[in-house]
């Protein structure tokens, strides 16, 4: 045969762009580096882990779910109770320092600015690998392709049993990852749209038909579902129709997954991570159901107590279930609720039960309380002596809790909003069980806490009250410091106060987070100072003789003054303005201000969907 030579070798410039070898090439890279980020993260947070634990916070619960065992409540033993040695938090307390400048957080906006910075790197992730060498609008695959590679972190980050959240350790459960699956999905759309608007533009230009053969059919079929999805996930629609919210993300996913496997045989291999979590999700699940009895206890009009019976033990404080109530023909509704007290071997709280509160502000909780009220009056008219209403309920969890121990630090302060005090209230029935009860059995630190609750009448106080006063009680005459305060809002009833040792009522008047946290880490003036250390205040009078020259006696300063260097713990639990204001007040504190502390570490709970 003869020989003619090389091939002739086209010019770059007049090569074909084949989108079917180039583009999966770019949802390659996409992938690799969100997982290296992914990685990173996981990698900072192995110190997070080994604490959690050699402190026994580590993953309690996460197969068994909750359980029932054989220790159950010990009462508290103040012979056991030890005075910690000072400490100090150089290391740790820099890094906490350095990383609160990133919790600055906007009115109206839900993130902070490190969350806003991790989402604004993804997005240019995401728009540099759909723009950068492709000649997109002549072949726009490449923001389809784009948007199948958002499937896998679409559902890392949206499962309530994320594998993802198990390798960041306790306190990063689904609810603080959501936001990352909100705007993947976001993404996923972002792709979607201009795949589809370059394509039909396309179709328009040539005079072709954007209906017909099925790849443009189901294609036209898939980005309609997304778009159901995307306009039904906006914030209003999840808070105040939530049930239908999930129905349709469920059902919407099943159907976009269907329509777009027949759209395109691409996207067949990025269902496969997706189903994974998912099933993983739903394996835990299935290993941790339980059906429990339980009572209800209406409080009041507003408050549904739910104590679920032979539960102590598979959850840490401040964690919460997701809740069924076999009530009414509603028995495929969950809501999640945080558990109030810490197991029975570590509380303060006799019983060997879950305590969860319901109040209600939506339509399930409100049918609760009613359906509570209408049968223990009907209990009553039948002379049944029993407390409560005997119901029987089905929990799924624990899930999520708390990423900073309060043990760790030798200062904590605990702010609550209305029923986010079911979530400050069990961490300090935690930590004041360990200090006191257990004597210290992992070296907590901890040494005062003020705890302050915003509520918006007196009587509102008497939801947890009884939790409240078994705490203080338990707390008092220790080597534990503790200082309760309630801000109520209107003045309606106030000699409704329940007698709480150690506990201030101020009215009419919310909390400052930044003020409160000012107060508990600023020293007493030297006058005040003096006058604490030599006169004993007694718990039910709480009072000190001052003079006219003497400084205002805050509520923080009833606190015994511990130095610097140890460490301050900000918890804080309610409504947005809330959690926002606890952020603004942590990255307020100067960075040199901070390191004398030992740092100040802060989680917060959003009590809304």
């Amino acid at each position: 045969m003869a020989d003619f030579g090389a091939p002739p070798v086209i010019p770059t410039e007049l090569q074909q762009y084949n989108s079917y070898v180039e583009d999966p090439k770019w949802q390659r890279k996409f992938s690799i580096i969100w997982a290296a980020g992914v990685g990173i993260a996981v990698l900072a947070s192995i110190p997070h882990l080994v604490r959690a634990y050699k402190n026994r916070r580590l993953y309690r619960g996460l197969v068994t779910g909750v359980t029932e065992n054989s220790r159950g409540y010990v009462p508290a033993n103040h012979a056991a109770d030890i005075k910690p040695a000072r400490t100090g938090r150089r290391v740790s307390g820099l890094v906490e320092t350095l990383w609160s400048s990133t919790l600055w957080t906007l009115p109206g906006v839900e993130l902070d600015v490190g969350q806003m910075a991790v989402i604004a790197a993804y997005l240019a992730l995401l728009i540099a690998c759909i723009t950068m060498q492709v000649p997109l609008v002549d072949n726009p695959n490449r923001a389809g392709f784009l948007a199948l590679a958002q499937f896998p972190v679409v559902f890392l980050f949206g499962t309530k049993n994320s594998v993802l959240s198990l390798l960041l350790g306790p306190g990063n459960g689904y609810e603080k990852l959501n936001y990352i699956h909100r705007w993947a999905g976001r993404g996923m759309f972002i792709g979607a749209t201009v795949h589809g608007a370059l394509w039909i533009n396309n179709h328009l230009v040539f005079d072709l038909p954007i209906l017909g053969q099925q790849k443009e059919t189901s294609g036209v079929a898939a980005f309609g579902v997304l778009c159901v999805l995307i306009l039904t996930s906006i914030r209003p629609i999840r808070r105040f129709f939530y049930e239908s919210f999930f129905v349709i993300h469920v059902l919407g996913f099943v159907a976009f997954f269907v329509t777009i496997c027949y759209h395109t045989e691409y996207a067949s291999p990025w269902i496969f991570p997706p189903l994974a979590f998912y099933g993983f999700d739903m394996l835990l699940r299935m290993f941790r159901y339980r059906i429990k009895d339980a009572t209800l206890v209406p409080v009041d009009s507003n408050m549904t107590l739910i104590h679920v019976h032979d539960c102590d033990d598979g959850w840490v404080a401040g964690q919460h279930v997701r809740l069924r109530v076999f009530f009414s023909g509603r028995i495929l509704e969950s809501h999640p609720l945080t558990i109030v007290n810490a197991p029975a071997s570590s509380s303060c709280i006799a019983g060997n039960s879950i305590t969860l509160a319901a109040r209600a502000i939506g339509d399930w909780t409100r049918a609760l309380n009613g359906y509570a009220q209408a049968e223990q009056e009907r209990l009553r008219a039948e002379k049944d002596d029993r407390p409560g209403v005997p119901v029987q309920v089905m929990i799924d969890g624990p899930y999520g809790g708390s990423s900073v121990d309060l043990g760790e630090y030798e200062s904590a302060l605990l702010v609550a909003g209305g029923s986010g005090a079911t979530f400050t209230l069990g961490l300090l029935d935690d930590i004041v069980a360990r200090c006191v009860k257990l004597g210290r059995p992992h070296g907590e630190k901890t040494r005062r806490i003020e705890f302050a609750w915003c509520v918006r009448s007196y009587g509102a106080i008497h939801w947890l009250a009884p939790m409240l006063m078994d705490i203080a009680n338990t707390v008092a005459g220790t080597s534990l410091d503790l200082h309760i305060t309630v801000y109520v809002t209107c003045l309606c009833n106030p000699e409704d106060v329940p007698p709480i040792p150690n506990m201030d009522v101020i009215a009419p008047t919310r909390p400052s987070v930044t003020g409160l946290l000012r107060d508990l880490i600023t020293p007493p003036p030297p006058q005040l100072l003096s006058a604490l250390e030599s006169k004993k205040i007694e718990a039910e009078t709480q009072s000190i003789e001052t003079d006219e020259n003497m400084p205002e006696l805050t509520a923080s300063s009833r606190l015994q003054w511990v130095g610097l260097g140890g460490g301050v713990a900000v918890c804080a639990a309610g409504p947005e303005s809330l959690t926002r204001e606890a952020h603004n007040a942590v990255a307020r504190v100067s960075l040199t201000r901070g390191v004398e502390l030992g740092g100040v570490a802060l989680h917060t709970e959003l009590f809304a969907i």
